[in-house]
């Protein structure tokens, strides 16, 4: 009998320290894949697992230790604006209780260049169809070779260029690590006044009008024409201003990618960007990554029409016509990229 008993407490101990190890493996599972998506916010960028082909060196190792003098003065500039980030979110992580882990749908404006190990976040209105285009030069092996005879709708195809959520969540970590990431980034009001005159200005946006003016003058135009209701082919932008606002637009989900933050698109907080181009300095930027990859003596990034570019100037005017309330709740909806990217408080702005 007290053999039997012994034997019974030996089994059941055995079966405990089974449980607590199952347990502790499943909790460090959990914890393994939280990781991928933490913050990195530094990191020595010369230790790169396995990312290089033998005997060459890639984008990454050309930004952060440049073998050619050109490439000296533009990296200290590009590092200066990866400082300008990462204090911008040590100041928001420290204010804010917002936390979460980054998830594989949040990926899906990350496309993905494997040949030349390279990771773009693009943001709508911020030359993001030619930037596209030349991806897919990038990606195309040959198929591709002047990015301007790609039509800007082939350009915006989904199947056309293959984004980082299609990967699996090792694949996604390792290309994280290991692949050359950058974005470029505009003043946030120029960039906001582009959308709402490409998308509620001209006529062939007309599934901008029925998606998104109709519910706009439904919301907030007295005595709307029938035509209006149908249509919202013609949506003010101080109506625009005010559905931006509006605490029920964010309770029907995340904004529209032509109008959403970069903060919210591209995830500067979570993601670590080794590159981050500017609207305003954009060929030069460009062609620096061009020449980073080592295509720059085949392959240039186009130029753009400035005569149509939105400017501060138009940016002012469209401001002066909406109440000194909205323009406040605009700058605090976009604040962070003005912070994070180093864009001053525009001085139209009645803030005081």
């Amino acid at each position: 009998m007290k053999q039997t008993l012994s034997e019974l407490m030996r089994m059941s101990r055995i079966c405990r320290m089974v449980f607590a190890t199952c347990l502790g493996s499943f909790i460090l599972v959990i914890f393994y894949f939280q990781s991928m998506f933490q913050p990195v916010m530094r990191r020595n960028p010369f230790v790169v697992d396995g990312c290089c082909r033998k005997g060459s060196r890639n984008a990454l190792q050309e930004l952060y230790n440049p073998s050619q003098p050109e490439f000296s003065g533009a990296a200290v500039l590009h590092e200066a604006r990866r400082d300008q980030v990462m204090d911008a979110c040590r100041v928001y992580s420290a204010s804010s209780r917002k936390r979460r882990v980054l998830t594989p749908g949040d990926l899906k404006h990350l496309v993905v260049d494997e040949d030349h190990e390279l990771i773009y976040c693009y943001v709508p209105k911020v030359a993001c169809t030619n930037w596209k285009r030349v991806m897919m030069v990038l990606t195309g092996r040959g198929k591709y070779s002047d990015p301007m005879e790609i039509p800007s709708n082939e350009a915006h195809v989904p199947s056309n260029l293959k984004t980082l959520n299609q990967y699996s969540i090792p694949e996604i970590n390792h290309r994280l690590k290991n692949y050359l990431k950058f974005l470029f980034v505009r003043e946030p009001f120029e960039r906001l006044v582009s959308a709402y005159r490409n998308k509620f200005t001209l006529k062939y946006n007309s599934s901008f009008h029925k998606r998104f003016g109709t519910r706009i003058v439904r919301r907030y135009r007295k005595n709307a024409t029938q035509d209006a209701l149908l249509n919202g082919a013609d949506v003010k932008f101080k109506e625009f201003a005010e559905y931006l606002v509006d605490p029920a637009t964010q309770r029907d989900g995340p904004l529209n990618e032509h109008w959403q933050t970069v903060y919210q698109l591209c995830h500067p907080c979570h993601i670590h960007y080794d590159l981050v181009g500017k609207y305003e300095t954009l060929e030069e930027d460009a062609n620096y990554i061009l020449r980073l990859v080592g295509v720059g003596n085949t392959l240039r990034f186009p130029s753009y029409a400035k005569s149509t570019r939105t400017t501060d100037a138009m940016t002012a005017q469209f401001f002066s016509n909406i109440s000194t309330q909205q323009q406040l709740q605009l700058y605090q909806l976009y604040k962070l990229d003005f912070l994070m990217f180093n864009y001053s408080t525009p001085s139209y702005l009645r803030l005081d």
